[in-house]
C-alpha cells in the first residue's frame, strides 16, 4: 500500500522541517491536493497541489514530506494549470 493511499482529508502537511504547508482536501492525480483556506505560505484564491512523490511519512493525523517547506512552496502547482506557482 502505498503512503498516498494512506493520506485522508483534514491531515496536516508539514514539511521535513515540521513546517505546517496546509491541510489535505483530497489526493488527486498522484498529487495532494490542499484545502483552499489553508493552503499555508501562498496566496489562498485556489486550491494548491503537492507532488505524491514528496510524502516521507503518513502518521497519525499528519503527512510529512521529504523537502523543507520552503522547497515545497516553490513547487505548489495551481488548480487550473498545474504549473508550478514560482
Amino acid at each position: 500500500m502505498s503512503s498516498l493511499e494512506n493520506i485522508r482529508e483534514h491531515m496536516e502537511v508539514i514539511g521535513a522541517d515540521g513546517v505546517h504547508l496546509g491541510t489535505v482536501d483530497r489526493v488527486e492525480d498522484g498529487r495532494i491536493k490542499l484545502t483552499r483556506p489553508d493552503s499555508g505560505v501562498a496566496h489562498q484564491e485556489h486550491h494548491h497541489f503537492i507532488p505524491g512523490g514528496l510524502v516521507a511519512e503518513v502518521e497519525g493525523d499528519q503527512v510529512r514530506l521529504s523537502a523543507r517547506a520552503d522547497v515545497v512552496a516553490a513547487l505548489f502547482e495551481e488548480e487550473a494549470s498545474g504549473e508550478p506557482i514560482g
